[in-house]
């Protein structure tokens, strides 16, 4: 997995980024101090569809004219998009077709295996706190500070997908958050905040969780934010610059047999740019008109602001996609948040106007990056351009429509869903709603010293990533990432640690038999995924026909089960 990769993963897919703000509706009525100057209203599915559908397609029209330019002038790699492509042809050979069967068959056995795995722990789990999920692995104190392992396949195979300093960095995150300075500044209770505070309050320990944590991924974010437009503004000027000083080095003579094949056929299915401009006014038209409808605090001229921007943004985050391999998508939407919310102002709704405003960035800029890897896909695999659009259309359509069911799906379910210590905690819920709470109301909510040491912390982390441009890739790979440092400052290490499970049977497997590994290792990882995952819609429909476990399996310590056993045995 490359770097562009990294923040992805992370973010746990920020394509649920569409309604973060929808999560932390539910959180700002379980958790009262977390609410602003504004109504929070329970979303609603058709509501939720109808603003992905109207945000969602916007990115696919912003760069679609641009396609030429960056897929055959300025032959941009695109690097996830190449490799995909690869795998693709090298299923039409013999060989590949033999390969590609095996591994399948593997996915499909790991698959069943994770399916049972969770249906056999669903038995355990009658109410919170309870089954696998709640193992105290390394005893109760540990438990207590978020380490123990959750026997979750999922992350297992994540951790198995994910390069092994990504899970190095995140238990390291953990070890230093949960092991070090939450204890520290829990000592602390009473000096440095109100000791009287719960434990969900922000002016408290939970304060220092969340500010601390959104730190260090403001640090990151910047670093390579600067980073990437850099690079990309220097591409840009090399390109045209190179284009100036020699225009004969594209002449059809000095290219490939294969190299030609591909352009002919890339150019052969050609898309209109006044299909594309038409495409993006009707539809920013259609937005700006709904979206207020949906969100009142996101008027329609911040919407209108939002749309004349976004295409220079989905353009520069196409172009450092094609060169980095690195969606600053999740970035973009800060920014958004930062300035539509403090625009609004916190009396005018700017927390929920900052979230909507992320939202819809993020659609915009992560579609159009998406898109030309998958131009770049279909040029490398001889498919028609038009062809792909209108599978990008197809599938947009169907995701706009099947990704809020599935969210409505859980958080009908599961009641706690976003809720710190549940099941599904939704960590970034949290996270980008408090970096709106922070870019409307300031600084005035951050408990003692929380400011001096997110400072250091956002000092800390732009640091430690130019050390790690700076050492070379060497190096680099010893170096932890901030990004992924901060997750665990705020929801513990216990993924990390499956994380890493993962990781160490991979390094194991690599170093028994490499070429296995190598070729299935994707393929055992996707399978423990992916059962796990499906295995969450039959027990969400089960939750919601009111159908519960019938086994509590807890862990007590040896003196609450003496008086559990007393009370008990009175």
């Amino acid at each position: 997995m490359k770097n562009g990769s990294r923040e992805t993963v992370i973010d746990l897919k920020s394509g649920f980024g569409s309604y973060i703000f929808a999560m932390s509706s539910e959180i700002a009525k379980q958790s009262p101090e977390l609410s602003t100057k504004q109504d929070i209203k329970e979303p609603g599915l058709g509501w939720m569809i109808a603003f992905v559908t109207v945000v969602s397609f916007l990115g696919l029209f912003s760069v679609l004219p641009l396609r030429k330019i960056m897929i055959v002038d300025f032959k941009l790699t695109y690097p996830s998009g190449t490799a995909t492509a690869h795998l693709i042809n090298s299923f039409h050979t013999t060989e590949g077709a033999k390969v590609a069967r095996k591994q399948v068959h593997v996915l499909g056995k790991f698959f069943s295996f994770s399916f049972l795995w969770g249906f056999f722990q669903w038995f355990y789990t009658a109410s919170d706190g309870c089954g696998f999920k709640s193992f105290p692995t390394f005893g109760l104190e540990a438990y207590q500070n978020q380490f123990f392992f959750d026997f979750s396949t999922t992350y297992v195979g994540v951790g198995m997908i994910c390069p092994y300093i990504i899970n190095v960095s995140l238990l390291l995150g953990g070890i230093i958050s949960w092991a070090i300075m939450w204890p520290l500044i829990d000592d602390k209770k009473g000096d440095w905040y109100s000791a009287e505070l719960k434990q969900s309050s922000l002016h408290g320990l939970q304060g220092y969780k969340v500010f601390i944590a959104i730190a260090m991924i403001l640090g990151d974010g910047l670093y390579n934010f600067i980073k990437v437009l850099g690079r990309t503004f220097i591409g840009l000027y090399n390109q045209f610059s190179k284009q100036n000083l020699d225009t004969s080095s594209d002449s059809p003579s000095s290219l490939s047999y294969d190299d030609q094949c591909r352009i002919d056929m890339f150019l052969r299915d050609q898309i209109p740019a006044w299909f594309a401009i038409s495409g993006y006014v009707i539809i920013a038209i259609i937005s700006i008109v709904v979206v207020p409808h949906i969100f009142q605090q996101l008027k329609w001229y911040y919407i209108v602001v939002i749309y004349v921007i976004a295409p220079a943004l989905a353009f520069c985050n196409a172009y450092g996609c094609g060169l980095t391999d690195w969606s600053l998508a999740s970035t973009y939407g800060k920014l958004a948040i930062f300035t539509i919310g403090a625009w609004a102002g916190a009396a005018h709704g700017g927390v929920l106007a900052g979230l909507a405003a992320c939202g819809v960035m993020m659609n915009i800029v992560s579609t159009a990056s998406d898109l030309m890897q998958d131009f770049k896909t279909g040029y490398m695999t001889l498919a028609s351009p038009r062809s792909m659009f209108v599978s990008q259309v197809f599938g947009t359509i169907i995701g706009c429509i099947i990704s809020p069911c599935v969210f409505w799906l859980f958080y009908k379910a599961f009641g706690n869903l976003g809720i710190p210590g549940s099941e599904y905690p939704a960590p970034y819920a949290i996270v980008y709603r408090n970096m709106s709470i922070l870019g409307v109301d300031g600084f005035s909510s951050l408990p003692k010293y929380c400011l001096v040491l997110c400072c250091a912390f956002f000092i800390a982390a732009i640091v430690i990533n130019l050390v790690r441009d700076l050492v070379g890739e060497k190096w680099a790979k010893f170096i932890p990432v901030p990004m992924a440092m901060a997750i665990p400052f705020y929801i513990g290490s216990y993924f990390a640690i499956d994380m890493c499970l993962g990781s160490f049977i991979l390094f194991v497997w690599r170093k028994v038999d490499r070429d296995n590994a190598d070729i299935f290792g994707s393929a055992v990882a996707s399978g423990l995924i992916c059962g796990d995952g499906i295995w969450t819609l039959p027990s969400s429909f089960l939750a919601l026909a009111g159908v519960k476990p019938p086994i509590c399996m807890k862990f007590l310590s040896r003196k609450v089960n003496t008086k559990v056993d007393g009370f008990l045995g009175s």
